[in-house]
Order: C-alpha cells, then sequence, then structure tokens
C-alpha cells in the first residue's frame, strides 16, 4: 500500500516536470546547443627550442670593473681583542733555593723597612717561595689582614712598585690571594725564592710595594764571610791506611 502511493505521487511528479520543461522549451533548446557548439580542435603544440648552456663565471651582476681579489697578506690586520702580556717560562728544573741563612737576613732587612713605614697604612711581610715565582705563581696572603683591612669581594688590587710602575691584579676574597696578574709582577721584577716583599696598603685597593732581593751585594758578602769562616777539617783526623806487610 505504502509503495503504490510513493510510485503514484512520483508520476505525478515526473508529469509535472515534463509540461514545465515543454512551457519553457528546454527540449529544443539544448538540441540546439547540440547542434550548434562545433567540436573541440587539438591546439598545435609549440614548436621547442634548444637551450645553449650559460657560463655562470661570467656572468657579473656588478656593474664595476673586474679586478682582481685583493690580498690581504699585504695589509696589516688590527687585532680584535687586547694582546696578552706573554712572559718566559722560568726553568723548573734549575729552581735556586734560599739558605735559612739567606731568609732570615732578608726578613730582618724587610722588618726594619717595615718599620720606617707610616704606621696609619696597615702593611705586612711575605717571604717569597718558589710556588710564588714560579709554576703556578700564586700569592696566599695573610688571612687575618684580607679580613681585617681587604675587600669581602673579589676585586681589582693594584700594585705599586718602588718606581711607581703599577700591576693589576686579580684579589680572589675566597682564597685571600692574588691570582691574576701576579705572575706578571712577579716575573717583571725578577723575584726569586727567598726575596722579602713589603706589602703596604696605601688605600683600600692599592698596595705599595717594597722588595728586599735575598741576594743583593750585602748578603752575598755575608755569605762568603760565612764560608770563609767556617772550620777546615784536619788531616790528622783522617784515617790512615795501613799497607800490608
Amino acid at each position: 500500500m505504502v509503495e503504490s502511493e510513493y510510485e503514484q505521487i512520483r508520476l505525478k511528479r515526473l508529469e509535472e516536470n515534463k509540461k514545465r520543461m515543454i512551457e519553457l522549451n528546454l527540449n529544443k533548446l539544448s538540441q540546439s546547443l547540440r547542434v550548434s557548439s562545433p567540436s573541440p580542435k587539438p591546439s598545435p603544440a609549440k614548436a621547442r627550442t634548444l637551450r645553449t648552456p650559460v657560463d655562470s663565471s661570467e656572468v657579473r651582476r656588478s656593474s664595476r670593473a673586474k679586478n682582481p681579489p685583493p690580498s690581504y697578506r699585504e695589509f696589516g690586520l688590527e687585532p680584535l681583542e687586547r694582546p696578552r702580556r706573554s712572559y718566559q717560562r722560568r726553568d723548573l728544573l734549575n729552581r735556586v733555593y734560599a739558605s735559612d741563612d739567606a731568609r732570615v737576613y732578608a726578613i730582618h732587612r724587610a722588618e726594619a723597612l717595615q718599620s720606617s713605614l707610616e704606621p696609619e697604612f696597615p702593611s705586612f711581610i711575605k717571604p717569597m717561595l718558589q710556588s710564588h715565582v714560579t709554576g703556578g705563581f700564586w700569592l696566599g696572603l695573610p688571612r687575618h689582614f684580607c679580613h681585617t683591612n681587604l675587600p669581602q669581594q673579589d676585586e681589582m688590587i693594584t700594585l705599586v712598585d718602588e718606581s711607581d710602575d703599577e700591576s693589576v691584579t686579580k684579589y680572589l676574597a675566597d682564597k685571600n690571594g692574588l691570582s691574576g696578574g701576579w705572575r706578571g709582577f712577579a716575573i717583571d721584577h725578577q723575584l726569586v725564592d727567598g726575596d722579602a716583599v713589603v706589602f703596604h696598603l696605601i688605600n683600600p685597593t692599592t698596595f705599595k710595594v717594597y722588595i728586599i732581593r735575598v741576594y743583593d751585594e750585602s748578603n752575598k758578602n755575608q755569605e762568603e764571610e760565612n764560608v770563609s769562616e767556617a772550620p777546615q777539617l784536619s788531616n790528622s783526623g783522617k784515617r790512615k791506611r795501613r799497607g800490608r806487610k
């Protein structure tokens, strides 16, 4: 029953559509369009031209005259960074160690010099060891002096020698010592084992430095006198070897 109703409705709609197409002459229009429209013609193929290879080395976009590339070897180039000071490495195998007498004599002279300095500015004496003047070049400062007089954070400290020449060093507050810059100062001033150095703090970040040489003329003469005054061994103390009979 349902299918018959649906079929009747469909047929009725088809009849309505045919009547409408007849009223609009759509059938005649579709036939006339088919007759009048020509069949498409194939388009002619374009002739293929061969390209000649182009030398890319001769193609230049710049209008300037072609010149050979400049040679930068002829011009001195300025360094981008400040050159570091180079120091000759000391021979660690040929270290010279000062005698105990020479060390004591240098310290006594340093104490005499320290007593003549202005007392309102603190100072201390640092005898030089091999680790201070060769190898690692690390200078540890007295802990109490650092905590009392020097900055509590890392700071650049200036060393002024007796000729008023300045050297900048790096002070490490946690380690209580001088690191960067001390190596150059020690080598420039030819510090050796046994020298006594007086550090006079003239302002919070500047030391006036006095160097007492362990091998100066007076100390050398005194060592020669000590050697000459040493008792010589007599032949009487030697044991004579008796020959065989």
